[in-house]
């Protein structure tokens, strides 16, 4: 049975439980396919330096309420980010600090996956540790088409999959399906939709179980393939989906989605 997590201090947006040593951070928006905002976008910005230093946490699941893991970026939220250039250059500093987070946060994080995997979305299930998708899931990484460069973590793709299968999938933002996704290296496993929580608690607990030291140095010494290209790979996508934040491709695709919306 899961309590909610002392010492977080998040909005509701973002909630954090406690099931033994496993910490359960769950994505909260799930009338807006857990699309995120402004609120939710800090709050992964900051969860991942809290799980480290949460003492009693040995593994982490990812997940979220609802029918999608996240459909990415709020268009709401999009807009505001259109209008305002402080809001834009905050924007993208929380996109580094998500990234960073999750490079370097000691805990294995497993992604439980139980929808599509959009945008930012598809960005936290790859930079997890471990990814578990639901049969009912996806992967797919559209920034390109909302005329943005993906800057949110799509540089994680090519040291999973290739430099040029990386290039297909984020020039084109097509949906890669879970048994796809497996098969090229973007997700651990995929399960029955009815069975994703209780099996990725279960692979957190084998987690917790691994002595801790030897396994946190270990995460971050394989990240370190990643961590490298913080300041030069990340980096440069970053300062690109910044400028493209306020490009006149990306307003007009903004202006269209919420119209639809």
């Amino acid at each position: 049975m899961t309590t909610p997590a002392t010492g977080y201090d998040l909005p509701d947006e973002l909630l954090v439980s406690s099931d033994g040593p496993v910490r359960i951070v769950t994505l909260n928006r799930p009338q807006q396919r857990n699309g995120v905002n402004r609120a939710l976008h800090q709050s992964l910005a900051r969860v991942w330096d809290l799980l480290g230093r949460d003492a009693g946490a040995r593994a982490v699941v990812l997940t979220a309420r609802g029918d999608f893991f996240s459909a990415g970026g709020d268009f709401d939220y999009m807009q505001e980010n259109v209008d305002d250039a402080q809001m834009r250059a905050q924007t993208i500093d929380e996109a580094r600090a998500i990234i960073t987070g999750m490079i370097r946060c000691p805990l294995p994080v497993v992604a439980a996956v139980n929808g599509p995997a959009v945008g930012l979305g598809a960005s936290l299930a790859v930079l997890a540790d471990l990814a578990v998708l639901s049969d009912r899931s996806f992967l797919a990484d559209p920034h390109l088409r909302m005329g943005l460069a993906p800057g949110d973590g799509g540089m994680t793709w090519p040291a999973l999959i290739g430099l040029g299968r990386a290039k297909e999938f984020l020039f084109l933002g097509g949906r890669i399906t879970p048994e796809k996704a497996v098969e090229l290296g973007l997700a651990s496993r995929v399960v029955a939709h009815d069975d994703l929580m209780q099996q990725s608690v279960e692979l957190a607990y084998r987690l917790a179980g691994v002595p801790a030291d030897a396994l946190q140095s270990t995460k971050l010494a394989l990240n370190s393939y990643l961590d490298v290209q913080l300041d030069r790979a990340y980096e440069s996508a970053l300062q690109a989906e910044l400028r493209s934040m306020h490009s006149p491709e990306h307003r007009d695709a903004v202006a269209a989605a919420r119209a639809k919306s």
